[in-house]
């Protein structure tokens, strides 16, 4: 890959800092001859600098600077342009699928004469595990060495597998497990807002860039750092110096005023934010913070802000480089030389905010007095659904009398005992208090809040109640640091909340069990239990597979919820309990003022203790060091008998030249959706069940339940991941009305079975599948395996109202065809029941963005033609799906080059 193009602007210029030459583009040189640029938004810089920098008269042009620099024109613009970022970060659930693929394409192009060790990042790629480690102890002193023990035996195939790969990519980095979750460990360490890079004897500068293979990759964001969650798929091929062509997005400003009010939190905020941005719809579109009130945001805040743009649905929820990003540097231990060139270079390209700054020109703006933000929580099934912390238990307690919670109306207040205990439990019961994720364990002021709140809520004798399943994940080991210095960690301690791990652990669905016996008796009774998490996701079935109702909250809320117990009483009149001194103890009593929180953050988080912690980050636990692995081998050697790891058949009987891509005639529906179908209903990473087509494949290979471990990490198995598709325990097929899970109709038998034996059994007829769905389509997590377990199913095409950005690239990344309605129809509009037989016409004429013709052939022997919006939407994703996929258009690209050196 070159890293320097031929700068036909001539805007090449060098930076001296603190005695160090360095070389860089220069955007106010290039604005010379593009046109005046000092209100572009700041994330537009970053891609104008990106063509800058790369500008070769190819794959990038004068024609694509001026087009960013002509976004300003009308705050839009329909062209696109490539996009390389500076490195790549991945997490160990998405990442041991691309580190897969890269094996596999060396094995690849090995057989198309090439030589396997081409096939390396030319980026950095940091690898961070960090989603593997499962809540099966918590509450106690040895949680956390019992879960670790149980990680590495789960996970020692797959962790064997990811040594390999360290030892056999260049340019590839694993950060060992029990380190922390990969956004705060990019956050607090990977990051360093201005990369440096040497070519040809000379050192250059240039923003620090992210792609990253989970959607909360945007929590770097709050840093001023550029970078969104892409699919493995995607994400594999910038690793090998594929540019990523992009329409250049609408940027939305959101303008911060004023300050937030006492014993408001972070997490209020960014609900707040998530629940406006939602509304306004800012799907595939930037999102970038301006305004007064920045001064006022912490740099945790941001990356906590930055953190749930997935969830407000932008592609980066960005804030520029000022005062505030250089102190966290400061303090979060980096290089104080990097700290200077950060500034000096940002201020040299008129990227450095000031109060002097003048505001962007944006397409359109919404605005936010941070004075007005409440204590709010999120759900009990999307992270968009904010509620006013006194209207949650009124909206829950309306819900369910009204049984639109599953449950019926006269059962409501329905209890009943639990075997073995000396409790019972009841809809609306809190069964699991966690806290977790990288949305708020990465900002001490929420993580001293919950501490904060435990010290008062001991001290006045109250505990959580007995049903409530309390855990503690750090997002990295500073955490605990300044947790203990502050001497929090002891009542939080005392208050069951142990700390269980480092890493991802409920918000992904590593809850594991629940408290003894609630399980069975929630189950059989089919009732409404809760839980209180603060992390960023609560879709259906992902928290936990017995819990239906799922709330997001800050840190000290879920330290609340778990002294409550329950979502029934509301937290701002109702008493949480009754302390050691017979009085009743209500949640004003034992919040923290923001001057306690801030006092004990200034006092205990220090830069000293980031040095410490980062100091030898690469070199894991002893678990972690005692794994060996075949170093010399430049293939990987493959067990067919591992069920976590197998070479994937995605470049099984490849040719040299891709075969003509033609029009699909006589599909059937493998499913029909509804809205909001999120990539955990297509590819779920929690518990695999025993009685599913994945349980069933594990227990032929001699795998005990209870060593099932989850579909998270078993994503490097093809056979479990494909079988796990569509099988989400919550997912609903409307081609089988008054059923849940992930079962589907066969044609014309009209037999039920799950979704993978269905699809197995329209394979082996031949016949090609499409899947049909709502509005909102592939929402939730950068999950390539969405994709990828799509194709492996037979689909050709789905076919919806609209796709979530990062799931539409990863169909055509896949070679399946993403395809809308227009003009207003729907599955409901055509009446699709899905025993109709598709055509999809059109195909061999693919470009950008075409109108395809359907034809649906009904089941009554009528039919009906109607056109669709195939959403390929560049001429290099027209290049992708004609090659089969983005991995095998690049593997080509390899092999071409290979033969004529």
């Amino acid at each position: 890959m070159r890293m320097i193009g031929q700068d036909t602007l001539k805007t090449q210029r060098t930076l001296s800092v603190d005695g160090k030459t360095y070389h860089y583009f220069s955007l106010p040189e290039a604005a010379k001859s593009l046109g005046d640029i000092s209100r572009l938004p700041y994330s537009l810089k970053v891609l104008l600098e990106n063509v800058l920098r790369f500008e070769d008269g190819r794959s990038y042009s004068v024609a694509d600077a001026q087009a960013v620099v002509d976004w300003q024109k009308e705050g839009r613009s329909s062209k696109e342009v490539p996009f390389r970022p500076a490195r790549i970060l991945l997490q160990d659930f998405t990442g041991v699928p691309a580190v897969v693929d890269l094996a596999a394409m060396r094995d690849a192009l090995l057989t198309l004469g090439g030589d396997p060790r081409r096939v390396n990042p030319l980026v950095p790629v940091d690898l961070v595990i960090d989603h593997s480690v499962m809540v099966d102890f918590s509450g106690t002193p040895t949680a956390m060495q019992k879960n670790v023990d149980v990680e590495f035996e789960r996970n020692g195939e797959r962790y064997e597998f990811l040594r390999w790969g360290q030892e056999a990519f260049a340019n590839f980095r694993v950060v060992p497990p029990g380190t922390g979750i990969c956004h705060q460990v990019n956050l607090e360490y990977l990051a360093q807002v201005v990369w440096t890079m040497t070519d040809a004897g000379d050192v250059y500068a240039f923003p620090d860039s992210c792609y990253g293979t989970d959607s909360h990759t945007t929590m770097v964001n709050g840093l001023g750092v550029l970078g969104w969650g892409v699919g493995g798929i995607e994400a594999e091929a910038a690793m090998l110096g594929q540019p990523i062509a992009m329409l250049i997005p609408d940027v939305i400003g959101f303008r911060l005023t004023g300050k937030l009010p006492e014993g408001v939190t972070a997490t209020d905020l960014v609900l707040t934010v998530t629940q406006m941005l939602r509304k306004k719809g800012v799907v595939g579109k930037f999102v970038e913070f301006f305004g007064e009130g920045l001064a006022s945001v912490a740099l945790a805040d941001r990356a906590t802000i930055g953190n749930m743009a997935p969830e407000y649905g932008a592609t980066c929820g960005i804030f520029p480089v000022d005062d505030v990003t250089l102190e966290y540097l400061r303090l979060s231990g980096r290089d104080e030389h990097r700290i200077n060139l950060t500034r000096e270079w940002c201020k040299a390209q008129g990227m450095f905010r000031d109060a002097s700054t003048p505001d962007p020109i944006f397409t359109d703006v919404l605005e936010l007095d941070l004075s007005t933000v409440v204590p709010s929580m999120a759900g009990p099934k999307r992270p968009q659904d904010r509620i006013a912390l006194p209207g949650v238990a009124s909206s829950f307690n309306s819900d369910l009398a009204a049984g639109n919670m599953g449950v019926p109306g006269d059962k409501a207040d329905l209890r009943l005992p639990v075997e073995g205990v000396d409790y019972d439990i009841g809809n609306g019961d809190v069964v699991i208090a966690a806290i977790t994720s990288c949305t708020n364990t990465s900002n001490p002021y929420v993580m001293v809040a919950a501490g904060l709140v435990a010290r008062k809520a001991r001290a006045l004798g109250l505990m959580p109640k007995p049903w409530v399943k309390t855990s503690l994940a750090p997002g990295s080991q500073v955490v605990t640091e300044y947790l203990d210095r502050s001497g929090l960690t002891e009542d939080l301690n005392a208050l069951g909340y142990e700390t269980v791990g480092y890493g991802c652990t409920t918000c992904i669905g590593n809850s594991g069990p629940l408290k003894d016996g609630i399980g069975e008796v929630v189950d059989s009774n089919k009732m409404v239990v809760a839980s209180v998490l603060s992390g960023n996701r609560n879709f259906e079935g992902r928290v936990h597979a017995s819990v239906r109702a799922n709330y997001l909250a800050s840190p000290p809320l879920v330290v609340a919820y778990a002294l409550a117990g329950s979502v029934k009483i509301d937290l701002a009149t109702e008493a949480l309990g009754v302390g050691s001194n017979g009085q009743p103890v209500y949640l004003r009593d034992i919040w923290p003022t923001t001057a306690e929180v801030n006092d004990t953050v200034h006092k205990n988080v220090t830069r000293e203790m980031f040095r410490e912690r980062y100091g030898d980050v690469f070199k894991g636990p002893i678990q972690w060091q005692a794994i060996r692995v075949d170093a010399d081998s430049d293939t990987y050697r493959w067990n067919s008998g591992s069920t976590y790891v197998q070479n994937p058949p995605y470049f099984e009987g490849m040719q040299s030249e891709p075969s003509p891509i033609a029009s699909v005639h006589g599909a059937r529906a493998l499913a029909v959706l509804a809205d909001s179908i999120t990539t955990d209903h297509i590819s779920p990473a929690g518990n695999i069940k025993k009685a599913s087509p994945a349980g069933e494949y594990l227990g032929e290979h001699q795998v005990r339940q209870e060593d099932f471990n989850s579909y998270g990490a078993r994503r490097g198995n093809h056979q479990v991941m494909m079988r796990g598709t569509f099988a989400n325990i919550r997912i609903k097929n409307e081609m089988v009305p008054g059923t849940e899970g992930g079962v589907a109709k066969h044609y014309p038998s009209g037999d039920i079975a799950p979704i993978y034996d269905v699809a197995m059994r329209y394979k082996a007829e031949g016949r090609p599948l499409v899947i049909f769905g709502g509005k909102e389509y592939g929402t939730g997590s950068s999950r390539d395996w969405a994709a990828k377990g799509t194709f492996l199913l037979g689909v050709k095409a789905v076919i919806v109202e609209s796709f979530e950005r990062i799931h539409r690239s990863n169909l055509v990344g896949m070679g399946v065809l993403p395809l809308m309605f227009k003009d207003g129809e729907s599955r409901k509009t055509l009446g699709l029941t899905g025993d109709e037989v598709i055509d999809i016409l059109g195909v061999e004429q693919l470009s950008p963005r075409m109108t395809m013709e359907m034809v649906i052939h009904r089941a009554d022997g009528t039919t009906h033609t109607t056109t669709l919006l195939c959403r390929v939407d560049t001429a290099d994703e027209v290049e992708y799906y004609k090659n089969g996929g983005i991995l095998q258009y690049v593997l080509r690209g390899m092999a071409k080059e290979a033969k004529a050196a």
